[in-house]
């Protein structure tokens, strides 16, 4: 199973404000950044509980696929009506040989805390970073503490009109 990272951050590292806004990512970048050819290509997505609240709320349910809540408390999380999501307080392995033995190919992992257990657990394949052209200075981060070092080879960077940078990178298992 392939899985993988597409995430916008400010320039200083940043995915949301720490009242979780994400005013900081101007949503019409991903129809020009290549987030629907990504989706396309995904089987499920994996979300943390607080980016599970966030979509919930929104106009319209963002994802396209099956989605994975995970939860620490499972049983108080309330999926809408019509959403294809299941919640759970596996740890990301087991939700990895779980998907896997249902014939998941291609799983996306989106949300701050959910990407930095999913790296932790050395789980992450790839990561394509968009980064906008804006400074926060404080926020959640991308990336968090890790046991060891992560060696990533940079795949392909490209640059977008009003300053996006979108860089892709391939985890080294050596």
């Amino acid at each position: 199973m392939q899985i993988s990272v597409f995430v916008g951050v400010s320039l200083d590292g940043f995915i949301a404000r720490k009242d979780l806004s994400f005013d900081i990512l101007p949503e019409a970048d991903y129809d020009r950044n290549g987030f629907g050819e990504f989706v396309a290509t995904v089987d499920a997505h994996v979300i943390g509980r607080r980016t599970f609240d966030w979509a919930a709320g929104r106009p319209k349910w963002p994802y396209q696929k099956p989605a994975i809540v995970l939860s620490r408390t499972p049983a108080k999380v309330r999926v809408p009506t019509g959403v294809d999501c299941t919640v759970t307080s596996e740890a990301p392995e087991q939700v990895v040989a779980r998907l896997s033995g249902l014939g998941v190919s291609h799983l996306y992992v989106d949300g701050g805390e959910t990407i930095q257990r999913f790296l932790r657990a050395d789980l992450v394949d790839r990561i394509i970073i968009n980064r906008y052209p804006v400074l926060i200075g404080e926020g959640i981060p991308l990336f968090g503490a890790l046991a060891h070092d992560l060696r990533v080879q940079h795949v392909r960077t490209e640059v977008f009109p009003k300053g996006l940078v979108k860089s892709e990178y391939r985890v080294d298992r050596r």
